[in-house]
């Protein structure tokens, strides 16, 4: 059912993706309903595939926002805290924001300033009060080293392909944390990593996928592009 969910509204494209079987808890069901997709995406918000939003970047799928947010559900529980590397225009941190509650924190990190700039505009539209108190804080830098400010996370969502193991991003897991990542090349797997108590860390494959890659900020866009 995945790529057939496209609605006509936030909440149809909600209901879809919930009938289809792509998000199964109640919890992301709400998160997705209360973030609407076209404060975020500046054109086809509702249709169930990527978006341009500028800068050689995009907004991913609804169904695979959807797979990750019921993956990551367990660690983006009231009061806890997650990092969105690679967070475009900002809907996937203001979803994981909606999760993790008022005493939670989201920290979204992307290369590019103009779309950091985007998204605290975006999030702006009907959650100022998030940049405000911090529940939300966006940044420019280099997400494939993480941003170990921000200390140590329960939850890590990547919205690009990472070339192999995030290593850095995986030292930046709490201990238990969850980290959901696509990696490899042409070909490409959703790795969810678990990092226990003890810091042991599992991987577990889930899907064939196709992402834009984590690259150089220089490479994804050297300049001159216009959304």
């Amino acid at each position: 059912m995945a790529w057939r969910c496209t609605g006509k509204s936030n909440m149809e494209l909600v209901e879809n993706l919930k009938q289809a079987g792509i998000i199964t808890k109640q919890r992301v069901v709400d998160a997705m309903n209360k973030i609407d997709r076209g404060d975020y995406a500046p054109r086809g918000a509702y249709l169930d595939e990527p978006q341009s939003i500028g800068y050689g970047a995009t907004i991913s799928a609804p169904h695979m926002h959807g797979y990750a947010l019921d993956m990551m559900e367990e660690f983006l529980q009231p009061g806890m805290r997650a990092l969105d590397v690679g967070s475009g225009s900002g809907y996937l941190t203001a979803c994981m924001a909606e999760m993790v509650g008022p005493e939670g924190q989201v920290i979204g990190i992307e290369h590019i300033e103009q779309l950091v700039e985007a998204s605290e505009r975006n999030l702006s539209k009907e959650h100022p009060d998030w940049l405000e108190n911090g529940r939300v804080k966006f940044v420019a830098g280099d997400g494939r080293k993480g941003y170990p400010e921000g200390e140590f996370y329960d939850c890590i969502h990547v919205g690009a392909a990472s070339s192999d193991k995030p290593t850095e991003l995986l030292r930046q897991l709490k201990s238990p944390g969850r980290c959901f990542v696509p990696v490899g090349g042409m070909l490409q797997k959703i790795i969810v990593y678990d990092k226990d108590k003890h810091g042991n860390i599992r991987e577990k494959p889930e899907m064939g996928v196709m992402y834009v890659p984590l690259t150089d900020k220089n490479k994804q866009y050297p300049g001159g592009f216009n959304p």
